[in-house]
């Protein structure tokens, strides 16, 4: 018996086309050819399946708007970005609702908003994530180092950091972490003045994912913050490259083992200005280094000593 009056072709199934063309390689038989697959009716050997579907991958709304499946996944969200979020006074036309389906969207938003988290720590990562992507926005940080700021306080909620700890100052920690293990000339009172915590405690916090999770922190010289202080004091290309000749030179030499690398940074950019006939003061340049005056002149002995 073919096995075409065996199954009934169903309403949810694809049409079948035949295929005069080609015959069954086994029995010779009757080929048909649907959507997904090309099977011999006579045998049931299955000939082509898993075609390539050549339609285009994206939806169409309208004649310009063209929508994928929608964003990727982000380390940035406590869900990956998978969750739905339900709109205020328009609908996905932008279009304005009715004041019941108004009220309705509320009611449905407070139901999910007090379903979005299974537990508290997944609450607590959602607070963490979202800490985490409001520091790096204001420190005008890359998707890239903000995303792995996220995998970080993943990873120190997994090792139960957080106990006994704030979030925020764990959130702190890891874009200060990130940041470190980039090679970004980043200072931890920067990230400490759009924190919500004092310096100490992120401080802490940034020792204990160091030495919990062993990250990958490139060690800090003064030539990574030669760019960003020559920016903030507005130097010329001359000064910036002297300053730089300056510190490569002092750190082959071992000159800056132990030292504030910001504040040897600044002590290079100033003794490049008194060479060039610039007068950039001792204040100055300790301000953008985030140092005081007396480790300037300290960094500035030093480096005379070396250049004669």
């Amino acid at each position: 018996m073919a096995t075409r009056d065996i199954y009934e072709t169903g309403f949810d199934e694809d049409v079948r086309t035949e295929s005069s063309a080609n015959q069954c390689p086994e029995c010779d038989g009757r080929v048909t050819t649907n959507a997904v697959e090309t099977v011999c009716e006579d045998c049931g050997l299955v000939i082509d399946e898993q075609r390539i579907d050549h339609g285009p991958e994206w939806r169409a709304y309208d004649d310009e708007e063209r929508e994928r499946t929608g964003a990727p996944l982000t380390a940035a969200r406590h869900d990956r970005g998978l969750s739905t979020e339900i709109g205020r006074g328009t609908d996905a036309k932008g279009n304005e609702i009715s004041g019941q389906k108004r009220r309705r969207l509320a009611r449905m938003r407070r139901e999910q908003t007090r379903g979005r988290w299974r537990s508290k720590a997944e609450r607590n990562l959602a607070h963490g994530l979202g800490e985490v992507r409001r520091l790096a926005s204001a420190l005008d940080l890359s998707d890239s180092v903000r995303d792995q700021a996220c995998q970080l306080f993943r990873s120190a909620q997994n090792e139960d950091l957080l106990r006994g700890r704030s979030i925020e100052a764990i959130a702190a920690a890891s874009v200060y972490g990130a940041c470190r293990c980039n090679g970004r000339s980043q200072l931890l009172d920067d990230i400490v003045a759009v924190a919500t915590v004092g310096e100490s405690r992120v401080t802490n916090a940034y020792k204990t994912l160091n030495k919990e999770l062993g990250l990958p922190a490139k060690p800090v010289r003064p030539t990574m913050y030669i760019p960003r202080l020559a920016s903030d004091l507005d130097c010329s290309e001359r000064i910036r490259r002297r300053a730089r000749v300056l510190a490569e030179a002092a750190e082959e030499a071992g000159v800056t083992t132990g030292v504030h690398p910001a504040g040897f940074a600044a002590a290079c950019l100033y003794t490049a200005g008194q060479e060039q006939g610039r007068w950039v003061t001792q204040c100055a340049v300790a301000e953008s280094g985030n140092v005081t005056p007396t480790t300037v002149r300290a960094h500035y002995e030093t480096l005379k000593e070396q250049v004669a």
